[in-house]
């Protein structure tokens, strides 16, 4: 123990006495000293390793919220390489030697990619749509339609945002049906605005009505309020899903519009708000944007991830390929995995699954995948196993077996996991204890 730093050494051993006391209480015995001295060196490797581990993503959802949603492109992770090093021009004008504006780069882009006037980026999006109702309702009346009145991950609810916002929401129509006129009679001199809100991870089928984008920015216009959209995931991708693009909500009259940056987009977790100039103005001129404003790191790796969307590159960007890649070469995939661990004495077969999109994103549209279904050991010992590997692999169980999606594998790690698997099945065969949670 002599060899650990005296803050670690300390921290550990303490947490081991604690716990060898309590394990006492409950009538268990206490330890040899050299089983509590193994037991602090392992603790104590926790404590210097601890991190944020990468780890192989064989779930086969690809923007899995729990480990980190989108994975970076490379000239998105050149990018933060290049920024993290050293020094950043992030609010220096080069030209005139002046200061400049944080976020002159990426606003250029996404004016270009978004086709709108004006464009402001803070951490998330549930930031974004803060700072839109802080900025531009505060005190005022929002008007929202029942059936938008959502919950998604996290607790973030549409109501408590608006509520945050010092905003008052006045609700239209039902959870199923809301019409233009039921907006219309909602209007009134303390209405600001109208908030429309992409329903994310679940959808209202059936008996619905909605009035169309044209028409509610229309009527937004001609009573001189604005129309603010929540669209969530943030597709620019034309033709690539059923979800709205961008550029078409743009288009169709929406004052602001907010999405995320590492669903759909592809890049680093940040909320993107696009529109009309007077209003993306206000929000940048409103003390809160200090606070919900990005890094260095994050201007430079959404900005790379940008521009790889307006060079059209987006097969290059690890989301949207896994995404868009063709079930057939899933297969290939799985079957070479599965023939690789064809002598284990295991029954290993490839299953046709369900991938997801993930995050909340695209909830309807279920990616047809393939899966190596691995079965003949305990299937919850054999995930643990995985999960204690290093790196550690995270896969499915599902009908008693563990299943491994190539879909969310990354290029070179389909060699990797095979190894990784091998380890874990002879783990388990040699009776090695499942790692404790944390």
């Amino acid at each position: 123990m002599a060899r650990l730093a005296r803050p670690v050494a300390l921290r550990a051993v303490r947490e081991v006495l604690d716990e060898t006391r309590r394990a006492a209480l409950a009538g268990e015995p206490v330890p040899p000293l050299p089983a509590l001295v193994d037991a602090v060196l392992e603790a104590a490797a926790a404590w210097i390793g601890g991190g944020v581990p990468r780890v192989l993503n064989a779930t086969g959802v690809v923007l899995h919220t729990n480990l980190g949603r989108a994975p970076l492109a490379p000239d998105a992770v050149a990018a933060l390489q290049e920024a993290a090093r050293g020094y950043a021009a992030v609010e220096f004008d080069l030209a005139s030697g002046e200061r400049g504006e944080r976020l002159a780069g990426v606003v250029r882009v996404l004016k270009a990619l978004a086709g709108a006037e004006d464009a402001v980026v803070v951490n998330n999006n549930a930031a974004a749509v803060l700072l839109a109702l802080t900025a531009l309702a505060r005190g005022r009346a929002v008007v929202i339609s029942r059936g938008e009145e959502v919950e998604i991950g996290g607790s973030f609810r549409i109501p408590e945002v608006v509520a945050s916002g010092g905003a008052r929401l006045v609700e239209v129509g039902t959870t199923n049906r809301t019409r233009l006129s039921d907006y219309e009679a909602a209007l009134s001199e303390d209405v600001a605005g109208i908030l429309k809100v992409h329903t994310s991870n679940f959808r209202i089928v059936g008996f619905t009505e909605r009035p169309e984008r044209r028409a509610l920015a229309a009527l937004a216009a001609a009573r001189g309020l604005w129309l603010l959209e929540d669209l969530g995931s943030g597709n620019l991708v034309e033709g690539f899903c059923e979800e709205p693009t961008v550029v078409e909500v743009v288009a169709s009259g929406v004052d602001v519009v907010t999405f995320s940056g590492d669903k759909l987009l592809g890049g680093p977790q940040c909320g993107i708000a696009v529109g009309r100039r007077d209003l993306v103005t206000r929000m940048r001129r409103h003390p809160l944007y200090r606070a919900l404003r990005v890094d260095k790191l994050v201007l430079a790796t959404l900005d790379a991830t940008l521009r790889m969307h307006l060079a059209g590159r987006v097969d290059e960007i690890p989301g949207l390929a896994c995404m868009r890649l063709d079930p057939a070469r899933v297969r290939v995939r799985a079957e070479a995995l599965a023939a690789g661990w064809a002598d284990l004495g295991l029954s290993v077969t490839v299953e046709s699954v369900e991938a997801r999109a993930g995050g909340g994103a695209l909830p309807e549209q279920p990616l047809a995948s393939w899966a190596v279904a691995i079965r003949g050991l305990a299937p919850e010992q054999l995930a643990a196993m995985l999960r204690a590997g290093s790196p550690p692999v995270v896969v499915r169980v599902a009908e008693d077996a563990v299943r491994l999606d190539p879909r969310t594998l990354l290029p070179g790690e389909d060699e990797e996991v095979s190894g990784l698997v091998r380890a874990a099945v002879a783990r388990v065969r040699g009776g090695v204890p499942s790692p404790r949670p944390g």
